[in-house]
């Protein structure tokens, strides 16, 4: 009889095993650390109401002695037995989504973008972005992570951090740049300085090159560098930028406007992709000292003299002047 009750006991312990079970509403995530034990894991899902008992998820434990449990963040949303949460944790079924920041991006565009998506607070991320320790050892002089966040599709979960996610982008960077094979004496913030006007400058990978050009030889001259996505950091690192740059925005003193102070800004002005920095790291031979848009916007025209220039100038505002024209006539 003892031998009877102890079996049906055992076949009700191991059918509990297999039966559905919810304690919660909603969307539930849960994060079990490294190095996270049985008895702790059994317990935050029995708190969490994914478990009903802790002795199920030990019984579990027992009948698979040998089995991994992953470390990571787990999304629960349905009723579950204990042994399918067992196996998802065996499997590492870890949650997470894929979060992309454009190449070009800003740290004030970053910051903006994870608060949209949900994953943390923008002041949160600007917090942790201001922190340049991560990059310290390859880049000494940088104030903050500008530059070095690599644009790319990262995975993240609700429990991702700002350090974390800042880690993740710099760890890009770093294989990326290793990736280009740099020469060993290339500054890596000055790279990324030039790479992230180039990028601001053109969205046509295959100008960036002589982009990069004009930059170089204004450098080699001593010639400012005018570079309009200067004078916007500048402005939004002030709070001021509303979207049109003004006369005042030119002739202001920030370190970053490149119209009043010679040579690279302090540091990166946005964060670019893998062509703006090979363009860096490898400008076009040329004579060029300026560029404006070409009318209709594909692209630019290059000038190695300033009456060029101002001729291409005065082709684009023509063009622009006509265009603006021929939409008042329509709209009439």
């Amino acid at each position: 009889m003892a031998l009877l009750c102890a079996a049906g006991l055992t076949g009700a312990a191991l059918y509990s095993l297999q039966s559905p079970y919810r304690g919660f509403e909603g969307d539930l995530f849960l994060q079990f650390p490294k190095g996270s034990g049985t008895r702790a894991i059994a317990q935050k899902l029995v708190d969490a109401g994914v478990v009903r008992y802790a002795w199920q998820f030990w019984l579990e434990r027992a009948i698979h002695p040998h089995a991994p449990l992953q470390a990571g963040e787990y999304k629960f949303d349905q009723a579950a037995s204990v042994t399918d949460v067992f196996d998802r944790l065996g499997r590492g079924d870890v949650f997470y989504f894929n979060f992309t920041v454009p190449e070009g991006s800003n740290i004030f565009d970053i910051a903006r973008l994870v608060e949209s998506e949900g994953i943390m607070s923008g002041q949160d991320f600007l917090k942790a972005a201001e922190d340049p320790t991560p990059i310290k050892d390859i880049a000494p002089g940088a104030q903050t992570l500008e530059g070095f966040l690599f644009p790319s599709t990262y995975r993240v979960g609700h429990f991702t951090t700002a350090a974390a996610l800042c880690q993740m982008m710099t760890g890009q960077f770093r294989k990326e740049w290793k990736q280009l094979m740099p020469d060993p004496a290339a500054d890596p913030l000055k790279t990324l300085t030039l790479a992230s006007m180039i990028e601001k400058e053109t969205g046509f990978a295959a100008e960036r090159p002589t982009v990069a050009s004009v930059f170089q030889n204004r450098l080699r001259i001593g010639m400012a560098l005018d570079c309009d996505p200067t004078v916007i950091y500048a402005a939004l690192l002030e709070d001021r930028y509303r979207g049109v740059i003004h006369r005042s925005d030119l002739d202001n003193g920030h370190p970053y406007n490149t119209y009043r102070h010679a040579g690279l800004p302090p540091g990166p002005i946005a964060n670019p992709g893998a062509s703006s920095l090979a363009a860096a790291l490898h400008p076009a031979e040329s004579d060029y000292l300026y560029f404006v848009a070409k009318p209709g916007g594909d692209g630019h025209v290059f000038s190695s003299s300033l009456t060029a220039h101002n001729k291409a100038v005065g082709n684009y505002r023509h063009a622009q002047s006509h265009a603006q024209t021929k939409v008042a006539h329509k709209a009439r």
